[in-house]
């Protein structure tokens, strides 16, 4: 039986999220499913900025677009596994930075990841696959719903244990302050409120879901109702029990070194449709570590990424209530949403995208350009 590492120093560095409102106010409707996105308010600097790449932007294969998660950032999060193991694989794939480590305002943060679903896709020619980690697997979700032109960018969302309906741990602990992602990732929060509404998935989008049922931190996931999406044809959730009855590795293992959960995304973005558990030899059980971890530096890495965990909580201001929803959310927008975009969105002189950071290619007509090309790619 697979063994996980003690979770005992876990408690000591991670900060759960949480908070606890009074009540919550009455908010306008949802903006339709068809609204185009607002134009994006991130300078340009800082949304190329927060984009690496590594491989060749080719298009002989999909990019796989790796989002980390909260507390966290790109090389703590993922430069010690899965960054290795895609390398390892010759597959190209790139990362992006969430502000402040995810600690902010996770409306700002999604206009980075549309902006590398978008660069990338441009890039490439084809749909982006993302894989990200539990706040990191549930806002490519966000960028989805609110910016209907990447329904036609994206073929893949694999979440390892994404807080896709929050987590009830957040309820009591920010009582009475947090920072602002912990507030947004409460079970009752309004930011998980307008990512559920109206539509969960999008059709021509596969969602794999990869959550744990020993769970601590997006909660309760003992029958995964936190993380899981409605099951369909395009849609799987998976709990790692499911393979290993046995295993008790809990949030952050899965965001890592998880041998079974790295089997799973292998799985996903390797073949047509979602996930399928059948898939998955029953040997993994045994692996200690996911391909790509170094069992030499191992401890180092993982203690690492512990310790930024704990490090962030502490850089970011708390605040006592979550961040108002952005206007294009409930379609109040003074301005209409969908105007051709400027500033932020504007296109560099040169469109390339280095192999090594975030390029830009950003252009309105560009982006016309990469979503025909990906369309034909769909058919």
């Amino acid at each position: 039986m697979r063994r996980a590492v003690t979770g005992g120093i876990l408690a000591s560095l991670l900060v759960l999220l949480g908070g606890a409102h009074a009540g919550l106010a009455q908010e306008p409707g949802y903006a339709p499913l068809d609204q185009p996105g607002p134009a994006l308010r991130v300078p340009l600097a800082e949304l190329e900025a927060s984009l690496t790449c590594d491989g060749a932007l080719d298009g002989s294969r999909a990019a796989v677009l790796l989002i980390h998660g909260t507390n966290l950032d790109y090389e703590t999060n993922f430069g010690w596994n899965y960054q290795r193991q895609f390398a390892a694989l010759g597959w190209p794939h790139c990362g992006v930075d969430l502000p402040k480590k995810g600690m902010d305002d996770i409306q700002v943060a999604a206009e980075h990841v549309v902006h590398a679903v978008r660069t990338v896709a441009a890039r490439t020619g084809r749909p982006v696959q993302i894989v990200g980690f539990s706040q990191g697997g549930m806002i490519g979700r966000w960028a989805l719903r609110f910016w209907p032109d990447t329904r036609d960018l994206v073929e893949e969302v694999v979440g390892l244990a994404p807080s896709n309906h929050g987590t009830l741990t957040a309820i009591p602990t920010c009582n009475p302050s947090c920072v602002p992602a912990y507030q947004q990732q409460r079970a009752d929060s309004r930011f998980v409120a307008a990512l559920n509404s109206r539509a969960l998935t999008f059709g021509g989008v596969d969602y794999s879901v990869i959550y744990t049922r020993t769970d601590w931190v997006v909660t309760p996931n003992h029958d995964g109702s936190a993380s899981s999406l409605p099951a369909g044809p395009n849609a799987v959730n998976v709990a790692i029990q499911d393979i290993c009855p046995g295993d008790s590795s809990e949030h952050l293992h899965l965001g890592s070194f998880d041998a079974v959960g790295y089997a799973l995304v292998h799985d996903a973005l390797t073949h047509d449709g979602p996930v399928d558990p059948a898939r998955i030899a029953p040997t993994v059980c045994a692996e200690p570590y996911m391909p790509g971890v170094d069992p030499a530096t191992f401890a180092g890495d993982y203690a690492a990424y512990l310790r930024q965990v704990g490090e962030a909580y502490q850089e970011t201001e708390a605040v006592t209530e979550e961040p108002p929803l952005a206007c294009y959310v409930t379609a109040s927008c003074a301005e209409p949403a969908g105007q051709p975009p400027t500033g932020a969105e504007a296109p560099p002189a040169a469109p390339a995208l280095p192999a090594t950071g975030g390029g830009g290619l950003a252009g309105a007509a560009l982006l016309a350009a990469a979503a025909a090309s990906v369309r034909r790619l769909r058919r």
